[in-house]
């Protein structure tokens, strides 16, 4: 997982791999796939200077084998669009 900043004093919407946006608030991070990083799409707002990478955690199991959604940042606003949060969901 990379740690991603909106650097902008507007909201952003980030587009990723498979249809998905990770919506980010002002100065906030959330978090993307390592390999959503190198996303086209992504690389053009980060050559833009509206978005940078901060760090990079290590994933983690959760054991429970579905979801696969990105994450926020603790404490962040951010929202990605097209992910199921009902448990019984894949």
């Amino acid at each position: 997982m990379k740690t991603i900043r909106n650097k902008t004093h507007k909201p952003l919407a980030v587009p990723l791999p498979r249809g998905k946006k990770l919506h980010l608030s002002p100065l906030k991070t959330g978090q993307i796939a390592s390999d959503d990083a190198d996303h086209p799409a992504v690389k053009k707002l980060i050559a833009a200077g509206e978005i940078e990478i901060v760090g990079e955690e290590s994933g983690h199991a959760d054991g429970g084998g579905g979801g696969g959604g990105k994450k926020a940042a603790p404490g962040s606003p951010a929202h990605v669009s097209g992910v199921s949060r009902r448990s019984g969901d894949r």
